[in-house]
């Protein structure tokens, strides 16, 4: 069984997106945030997936839509909320962050096909140094545990803790994380006709100057 995984905050004012507050209110920043959750999630929803899962810190809203199992974050840093996730696979399962709604079915299609599983794992960097996909053909957490997380060199660090673990990584395109104003204005202009573009343009008429 394949599971598609999407690992997320409730997107509550003063909890999420803090790095967009300023220029955005926090109220601004969590209605980004939501946008791009959903968006995410609708993407999803598209993918050929057997098992559809929310990762959630929080509590599920308007933005999900139907044929998502939710399931709440463990308790500890990122990497091990990333390894418990895992743990509960039983088989291939694809994880992806709430902060790239750029991401399409298209997209995650090479990472989703049965015959793409016995590369060992699948890999999304981010442009900020990060990872927003990770994908185990075998999930073990401790290909996770103890990886530093939220650094400029964690993408690095997490395909060098596969690649020595032996396993064979394919890559998935670079995308770029929402967590600055500049990311926003970018992602939105990549988006034309999402919930995050209009998100966007709504806070952006109403932003703190």
């Amino acid at each position: 069984m394949t599971t598609l995984m999407v690992i997320a905050k409730e997107p509550v004012p003063g909890r999420v997106k803090t790095r967009l507050t300023p220029p955005y209110r926090p109220a601004q920043a969590a209605a980004l945030a939501e946008a791009a959750l959903a968006d995410t999630l609708d993407a999803v929803a598209r993918c050929p997936a057997e098992r559809r899962v929310l990762v959630l810190d929080g509590r599920p809203g308007r933005w999900l839509p139907p044929g998502f199992e939710v399931v709440p974050q463990a308790a500890g840093g990122l990497d091990e909320r990333l390894a418990a996730a895992f743990a509960g696979c039983a088989g291939p399962a694809l994880l992806i962050g709430m902060d790239t709604p750029q991401v399409t079915p298209e997209l995650l299609a090479p990472a989703l096909q049965p015959d793409a599983r016995a590369s060992g794992a699948w890999f999304g960097p981010a442009a900020d140094g990060g990872f927003w996909a990770l994908g185990l053909t075998r999930p073990d957490p401790r290909l996770l545990r103890g990886v530093p997380m939220s650094t400029p060199y964690t993408g690095r660090a997490q395909y060098d803790r596969l690649t020595g673990a032996g396993l064979s990584v394919r890559l998935l395109p670079r995308l770029r994380d929402v967590d600055t104003a500049a990311d926003a204005e970018e992602v939105a202009r990549l988006t034309p006709g999402s919930r995050f573009a209009a998100a966007f343009a709504r806070c952006t008429t109403g932003a703190a100057v």
